[in-house]
């Protein structure tokens, strides 16, 4: 029987350092039978009940070391068996649960753990050896954040599976000009309505739909239609089902004993002991388990908020500072350095997002320079004020435009995603689109500005699934999205307009290149408060794309914007086109400049605005000549 544990793997594991330890611990089969191994520290007796053996708690004991970690080979254990761990407590209590580090599970509802590899013939290697160039920071990135069980449905009651969706999926996202993919959190979770945010296996894709195999091939799929991989990874909390982590081996073995740091009490659930070393050596392994074996291409780490805050959520009382006498969770600090440390150390060309909600210093600032080390944080101030700005009607806008313009005093703090995600079109929220006032066709333009607005910023791009269409319908994890409202006009013009959008975005290198740069994005106007019109140039290493916006439905004739030098200007992207279920309005073709200074600079264009919508113009290199 091989030993899959050496001293210098446990001795990492109780260092809270082993970042591998799922190729230590849980199920793993070897020539016959399998090897198991499990910590429970705390356990009187440990031993694999399954239908193997008939569920006998006598059958298969497992045997202690000094580690904490209980060790055994089954001969009878096969791939595609169903077990658990039955632990008896040193208060004399019995728990049954499943194993921590499974790679498979049984479908929900029911609970049990499934033996088996992870062998794949992956396809992706062209992917793989450039995929850095794809996540860099000077690189386009529009993700398309999708809940896998939901996108599509093959009837009301049933999902595509992981294999099903792999082909429809990966042509939809080229198609729409997508170039990255986000899925809301695929580990196993018992409830299907918490849409994964309440795991209980953090190494095992949710086997509703299909096997490992079939979530790699998934994958596969992606990278070879040139698609990068993001996933939801949630270290923040986990769920307290009886099969799952909570009071594992009848201590308060992976969550902190204290609930004033072990009880979420937004979400009624668990949260890791940061400060227990086993239990990072098992965190910091889910991590590196994603981006080793599944080829993931990056994390996006969720509520990271409630992780560096003791007082997060709490009310005074019920939080205790740490020993400086502060609000923040040092322990969980620590841990989420040594994560991105870990992740983009071993792991070259991967990336780590922080949903991150306050204004925590250097998220996306490297660990030796005394940051946390994300590669990315989302800018949820932005996108609080920038619909806020957005759902207000358009003769009240010119009131707020510091909402718009205020990012700019921050824009360059972090290296930030712009995300108008899943949380903004749930419990109640509405849709994009009902958001946005006015009439049909004001709403439509309304969102058209937005988003072109939003691809226009400094910043990487997250737009949730059915955005891209306008759904009317909000979010529900139990049916899919309205697919048939393309039929429509005003969904089939939204969609080419998402579409075009994407395309423009990935062909100007100036909407992308330098995002992180304060050399990216120069104001041209943002003054011009009464119109609603904002304007500002975007800089890149093949040029200049200016942006104009006018977010009233009043048609701006002959509205001069400032450039430099006598070169042409050619209209890349009016958000107004018929062919986006627009009017047609505002200017169009070649904008030739004229030698009258406007905005501090020595030429000017005169330009038509359509009403509540965007202008994107990119400086021509060649003759002048055209019309406005």
């Amino acid at each position: 029987m091989p030993d899959f544990l050496s001293d210098q793997d446990i001795y990492l594991f109780a260092e809270g350092t082993n970042n591998r330890m799922y190729e230590h611990l849980g199920a793993h089969l070897v020539g016959e039978g399998a090897h198991f191994a499990l910590w429970a520290p705390n356990a009187r007796r440990v031993s694999v009940i399954g239908d193997f053996n008939g569920w006998r708690p006598d059958a298969n004991e497992l045997f202690p070391s000094e580690s904490g970690i209980w060790r055994g080979h089954i001969p009878e254990a096969q791939e595609g068996n169903t077990y658990k761990y039955r632990i008896e407590t040193a208060a004399g209590g019995v728990r049954e649960k499943a194993d921590p580090y499974a790679f498979h599970a049984e479908v929900p509802p029911k609970t049990a753990s499934v033996v088996w590899g992870l062998d794949y013939e992956w396809n992706d290697e062209e992917w793989m050896s450039t995929r850095g160039a794809h996540n860099a920071h000077d690189a386009p990135m529009s993700i398309y954040e999708l809940h896998v069980g939901s996108w599509r449905k093959k009837s009301r009651a049933e999902s595509f599976s992981y294999r099903e969706l792999a082909p429809i999926l990966a042509r939809y996202l080229v198609d729409m000009g997508y170039t990255h993919v986000e899925m809301l959190p695929v580990t196993e979770h018992p409830f299907f309505p918490s849409w994964g945010y309440q795991a209980t296996g953090y190494f095992a894709p949710t086997s509703r739909f299909g096997t490992p195999q079939d979530f790699m091939f998934l994958v596969d799929a992606l990278h070879r239609s040139g698609i990068g991989v993001i996933l939801d990874w949630v270290p923040s909390h986990f769920a307290t089902d009886p099969h799952g982590l909570e009071f594992f081996d009848g201590t308060h073995l992976y969550e902190h004993a204290d609930p004033r740091k072990g009880w979420h009490p937004d979400w009624n659930s668990a949260i890791f002991n940061y400060g227990r070393n086993e239990v990072r050596s098992f965190l910091l392994s889910s991590a590196m388990f994603w981006l080793d074996k599944y080829h993931i291409d990056g994390l996006r780490v969720d509520a990271v908020a409630s992780m560096l805050y003791l007082d997060y959520s709490r009310k005074e009382g019920e939080w205790e500072p740490n020993v400086h006498g502060g609000n923040e969770n040092l322990e969980a600090i620590s841990f989420l350095q040594t994560l991105n440390r870990d992740a983009y150390g071993a792991m070259p060309g991967t990336v780590t997002v922080a949903e991150e909600s306050t204004a925590w210093p250097g998220v996306s600032k490297p660990v030796d320079f005394g940051g946390l080390g994300f590669g990315f944080k989302w800018d949820m101030g932005w996108m609080h004020d920038t619909l806020a700005y957005f759902q207000r009607e358009p003769i009240h806008r010119k009131y707020h435009q510091n909402d718009l313009t205020f990012r700019g005093l921050y824009q360059y703090d972090e290296n930030f995603v712009l995300s108008l995600s899943h949380d903004e079109v749930v419990h109640g929220k509405g849709s994009m689109v009902n958001k946005m006032p006015g009439d049909e066709w004001q709403q439509f333009a309304n969102l058209r500005a937005l988003y072109a607005y939003m691809y226009a910023l400094p910043g990487k791009k997250l737009l949730f699934m059915g955005s891209e269409f306008g759904q009317r319908s909000e979010w529900s994890v139990d049916r899919g999205l309205d697919w048939w409202v393309l039929d429509h006009p005003n969904h089939a013009g939204m969609a080419e307009f998402t579409k075009a959008l994407n395309a423009i975005y990935r062909s100007e290198s100036a909407l992308y290149a330098r995002d992180f740069n304060q050399d990216g994005m120069s104001w041209v106007d943002a003054g011009d408060a009464d119109s609603s019109v904002l304007s500002f140039m975007r800089h890149g290493p093949d040029g200049d794309v200016l942006v104009v916006a006018n977010f009233t439905p009043v048609v701006r004739d002959d509205y001069r914007v400032g450039v430099d030098g006598d070169h042409d200007w050619q209209v890349v992207l009016n958000t107004d086109d018929e062919a986006f279920w627009g009017t047609g309005k505002g200017s169009r073709g070649t904008s030739v400049p004229e030698a009258v200074p406007m905005h501090g600079r020595s030429h000017s264009l005169k330009l038509g605005i359509p009403p509540l919508g965007v202008l994107f113009l990119r400086r021509s290199s060649g003759a002048t000549g055209g019309d406005a």
